[in-house]
């Protein structure tokens, strides 16, 4: 009876493992890993390779915010809380109160991708994983390429969702009912779509992990706010349906026309579904964490992808898009999937640590007494070996390689022989004065009441509302280099501008007061 006891459900010790403090060189690996992704995005936004769509426009809100003014993007052309009925714009403000600086942003984001990390490697120990497992998990959340790509792309305040989701799953298996409803309300707060991903995991927590009431709660919540977000908030702000309704128009012109569409006429969508673009995206989200699905489990051992519910709603919206970044790993669309990958990497080796060392209770009591040795399961050596924590980490560092966009610096070095220039440039430009640029150098314009891109004019539009002017013809932003090129020609002939900096294919024009 005694040796049985040493077999039972150690479900206790495993709670107790998830609520403790986090081994030191966990804490050393997530502190560097916001330091690094902290310094690569500010050397990518001092190099003027940040953007407008996305940093720009946020900043431009956030500042706004925190001087007591309307947060209208002159970029967007709405009140920011039209494009996405994101409120966490507002706490994150008082951050500007302090110092209004872009970079408050840019660490916000760097502290939290990293701290995701933190209730992977709690949640790996709640599920019965040991020390060295569990870190390896957490590694391996560092090291999944779209972490890293998310963070070298501007900003973006769904990165924020991303450690609070795997909190949230955290205190929920921990009974933790305050602190799960304080991670969803955060959650929610970071972007409208995510609502979707809240639902579905509500649905998750109630059927398959049976946490009714967080299951409820998140089940409630997720909905009610999809349909305040989505039919009241963006509407009043915006004078218009949700933006991204246009990516689905063959599905409809509303979000409620597309969900009917969805649920009546599924012919609609079944080639997108079954296409060869949608087996390349499931495969290249799954290739960083391929041991998920080797070896090939039988049907009955598959539980572990229950995990994987909440990842639907995200899922199919990347799939049926008809834009195809929104199924590659350098943007920020997949980022609500990962927790849930996580989640179920933990679920596949807690069952194998299950399985490995399950003990047949008849047949031990029938070995009592007889001193038989102890008999181990066989494994196979090549699957075992993979699973080990080294070769895990070693895997997905591997495939970071590949998918990292790291690479991206190389190209930032082609440009650096207009970096003096554009510096040059840009501290000409008087604070809080109108201004018309590129994609790339309006971040570094934001904090004032207009600036707009050249995206956003044609070359009869009035230029009479912008003070100054700026190009980077050699480097232009591809999109807009033929109206750049157009205008900049007209502007020399122009008498309402001067031209007062010109360097290296930087040019700066400046309007000449009536």
């Amino acid at each position: 009876m005694e040796n049985r006891e040493n077999f039972v459900d150690d479900s206790a010790e495993n709670i107790e493992e998830g609520r403790s403090q986090p081994p030191s060189s966990l804490v050393w690996a997530i502190g560097t890993a916001a330091a690094i992704f902290f310094f690569c995005s500010s050397l990518r936004h001092a190099l003027f390779q940040s953007t407008a769509f996305d940093l720009g426009i946020f900043d431009q809100a956030i500042y706004s915010i925190s001087q007591n003014q309307t947060p209208f993007s002159s970029l967007m052309e709405m009140h920011i809380l039209g494009d996405h009925a994101a409120v966490i714009y507002y706490p994150l403000a008082l951050l500007y109160k302090i110092y209004p600086d872009v970079h408050w942003l840019l660490l916000v984001q760097a502290v939290a991708l990293s701290l995701g990390a933190w209730p992977s490697w709690s949640l790996a120990r709640l599920g019965g994983l040991n020390q060295e497992q569990s870190r390896a998990i957490a590694f391996i959340y560092l090291l999944y390429p779209v972490v890293f790509n998310i963070n070298l792309f501007d900003f973006h305040p769904e990165v924020i969702a991303l450690p609070a989701i795997l909190a949230a799953i955290l205190a929920a298996r921990l009974n933790k009912i305050l602190w799960f409803c304080t991670a969803i309300l955060l959650v929610l707060s970071c972007k409208a779509v995510l609502s979707l991903t809240v639902a579905a995991m509500g649905l998750w927590l109630f059927f398959c992990e049976k946490k009714q009431r967080c299951g409820a709660i998140a089940l409630l919540l997720g909905i009610a706010w999809f349909l305040i977000a989505s039919q009241k908030i963006i509407p009043y702000f915006s004078g218009s349906e949700v933006a991204g309704v246009g990516r689905y128009s063959y599905l409809g012109k509303s979000v409620i026309e597309i969900i009917i569409n969805l649920l009546l006429k599924p012919q609609l969508i079944l080639g997108r579904i079954l296409s060869i673009d949608t087996i390349k995206y499931l495969f290249i989200l799954i290739l960083p964490i391929i041991w998920l699905l080797l070896p090939f489990p039988r049907p009955n051992n598959l539980k572990y992808l229950t995990a994987l519910i909440p990842a639907i709603p995200t899922l199919i919206i990347n799939i049926l898009s008809d834009l195809p970044f929104q199924r590659s790993l350098a943007y920020q669309y997949s980022v609500p999937i990962i927790p849930f990958l996580i989640l179920a990497i933990i679920a596949k080796e807690s069952n194998r640590k299950n399985s490995q060392f399950k003990i047949n209770p008849q047949i031990f009591s029938r070995s009592q007494g007889a001193n038989l040795p102890f008999i181990k399961i066989p494994i196979p050596q090549l699957w075992h070996g993979f699973q080990l924590p080294k070769q895990m980490i070693i895997w997905s560092l591997i495939i970071f390689l590949f998918f990292g966009e790291y690479k991206d610096f190389f190209l930032y070095l082609n440009r650096l022989d207009t970096w003096q220039a554009t510096g040059e440039a840009v501290a000409q430009v008087q604070p809080q004065s109108s201004i018309l640029t590129d994609n790339r150098l309006a971040p570094h314009f934001t904090h004032r009441p207009i600036v707009k891109l050249l995206s956003q004019i044609s070359p009869q539009t009035n230029l009479a509302e912008f003070e100054y002017i700026l190009f980077n013809l050699r480097h232009p932003w591809p999109d807009t280099e033929k109206i750049g090129n157009t205008l900049a020609n007209q502007l020399k002939n122009d008498p309402n501008f001067k031209l007062t900096y010109q360097k290296n294919d930087v040019i700066l024009f400046k309007r000449i007061p009536d």
